[in-house]
Formats: C-alpha cells, sequence, structure tokens
C-alpha cells in the first residue's frame, strides 16, 4: 500500500466523520442557544427546558439524516473493498 492511498482513504475517512457528525450536533446546538436566548430573556433558569428539544432535534435530525449517514457509510466501505486487490499489489 503506497502512502498516498492510505491518505487519500483516511482523508474521505475523516470527512465523512465530519459531515455526520455536523449534521447531529449543529441542530442541537442551534436549538440550545435558542432556548438558552429564551431562558435568558425570561429569567428561567430551569436546566430540564434546555435538555428535551435539544434531545428531540438530535432524534428527529438522525430520522431525517440515518439514511445519507448510512449510504454514505456504505458507499465508503464497498469503495474499500473493492479496492482491496489494488492495495495489496
Amino acid at each position: 500500500m503506497t502512502p498516498e492511498a492510505f491518505v487519500e482513504i483516511f482523508q474521505e475517512a475523516l470527512y465523512m466523520v465530519l459531515v455526520m457528525v455536523c449534521v447531529i450536533v449543529i441542530p442541537g446546538l442551534l436549538i440550545g442557544l435558542v432556548v438558552a436566548v429564551f431562558q435568558a430573556a425570561t429569567s428561567i433558569n430551569e436546566q430540564t427546558l434546555s435538555f428535551l428539544p435539544r434531545l428531540v432535534i438530535t432524534l428527529v435530525a438522525l430520522m431525517v439524516f440515518g439514511h445519507m449517514m448510512t449510504r454514505m457509510l456504505m458507499d465508503y466501505f464497498h469503495r474499500i473493498i473493492e479496492h482491496i486487490p489494488q492495495i495489496l499489489y
């Protein structure tokens, strides 16, 4: 296996991880910001108020983008399996 092939595989894997994490985390961060502004404006200091909306949004993001993330992983693993003979020789 040449170093270039390893770097290309590793770079693609890191990009995939970055996309998948952002798809899940960014909606939760945005809703957390909205809830924090609401809590600051109304002086409500309830810890559980910020947890439930973030949990719901994260679950919705997983339901909406789960198919895309699964498809990305399957395509990546198919490409790796197809390139095994080229990598070994």
